[in-house]
């Protein structure tokens, strides 16, 4: 199995945007000697005193000159608020910063009335997927320079940097999201920290309405990566402990507080004592929006989520308050399901 990353860039409870971003260039350091696949880098809007990761295409730049050989990308650009031809400039750019390790990580969301409206974005779109379907082919088509001769795009140029061009993925939570990847012949990326009961209908969807692209050097047949919130820790009883500041979290936004990320000990008291391990095996139908375990456990319940859904790639998300806890994190994931440095 592949391991990955994205990463939000939380600000520490005392620190600055300026201490959050300098964390996501040590944590994306670190998983390249590590051996991680990827590393991608989120944009949330409108929390900028909580969550630093606003814009990736800055941050990415930062990440180009701080890696050597990690593909890098967007975990996603919200396509729903940009131009498309603006989009695959950016991207272009990220290219000639970094020859042939780019991903276009491509999503959409709604952040709140006044966010979408300072962004200028149309939250009552007629035809929602077929909006976002039509953006995403279109930064394809830029980056890959395959307009029609007659188009009136076919003269645009975007930066290159002679290598691969940047790889266009598709993300969501979703089924919607997972035709509209099928059908473009995209990468895949499901997030299951966000609605984790839909994964597997998402690929089976993805996989329903796969077509291999005529325009990309696409895969011929799906791909896919799951995107699933997990820590781990020396054994499962410190990792649950280390995992509650994700339930707490998720608590939370339950009750619209969005955002906001609890220490480990609020966490405890917010959720009326130390959480049980996830158990080793669970249940078939069983999807926790976030897991737990020491090495051997954590290995197992990834294996088995990816089984699921047939998957050979994990990006792993997690709300982890604690750099250095952070850290150690990843350090033991890479451990258990040994990938190589």
């Amino acid at each position: 199995m592949d391991l990955s990353i994205v990463d939000l860039s939380p600000i520490p409870e005392v620190g600055t945007a300026a201490d959050a971003y300098a964390n996501t260039v040590e944590a994306a350091k670190r998983a390249e000697r590590l051996g991680y696949s990827r590393f991608w880098v989120a944009e949330h809007h409108g929390m900028g005193g909580r969550l630093a990761g606003t814009t990736p295409e800055v941050l990415l730049g930062r990440l180009a000159a701080a890696t050597d050989s990690i593909r890098i990308g967007s975990g996603a650009v919200l396509l729903n608020h940009y131009s498309p031809f603006k989009v695959a400039e950016v991207f272009g750019a990220l290219d000639g910063l970094a020859p042939g390790r780019i991903d276009a990580g491509l999503g959409r969301a709604n952040g709140s009335p006044a966010a979408d409206r300072a962004l200028g974005t149309d939250r009552r779109v007629a035809d929602p997927d077929g909006d976002h379907t039509e953006k995403i082919r279109a930064v394809i088509n830029h980056l890959y320079d395959a307009f029609p001769e007659d188009h009136a795009y076919a003269d645009l140029e975007i930066p290159r940097s002679g290598a691969a061009p940047p790889v266009p993925w598709v993300l969501g939570s979703s089924p919607s999201s997972a035709e509209i990847a099928g059908k473009l012949g995209a990468r895949y990326c499901f997030a299951a920290f966000i609605r984790p009961g839909h994964a597997e209908a998402a690929f089976e969807t993805y996989r329903e309405h796969f077509e291999p692209s005529e325009v990309t050097d696409g895969p011929d047949e799906p791909h896919g990566t799951l995107a699933v919130n997990a820590v781990a820790a020396e054994n499962d009883a410190a990792a649950a402990r280390r995992r509650a500041p994700a339930e707490a979290t998720y608590r939370r936004m339950r009750r619209g507080v969005i955002g906001s990320t609890p220490s480990v000990e609020e966490a405890i008291g917010e959720l009326g004592g130390v959480l049980d391990p996830t158990p080793a095996t669970l249940d078939p139908d069983e999807w926790p929006r976030a897991i737990s375990g020491g090495p051997e456990t954590i290995d197992g319940l990834l294996s088995q989520l990816a089984d699921r859904v047939g998957v050979d790639e994990v990006m792993i998300q997690h709300v982890v308050p604690d750099h250095e806890d952070a850290l150690r994190s990843h350090e033991l994931l890479a451990e258990a399901v040994g990938i190589d440095g």
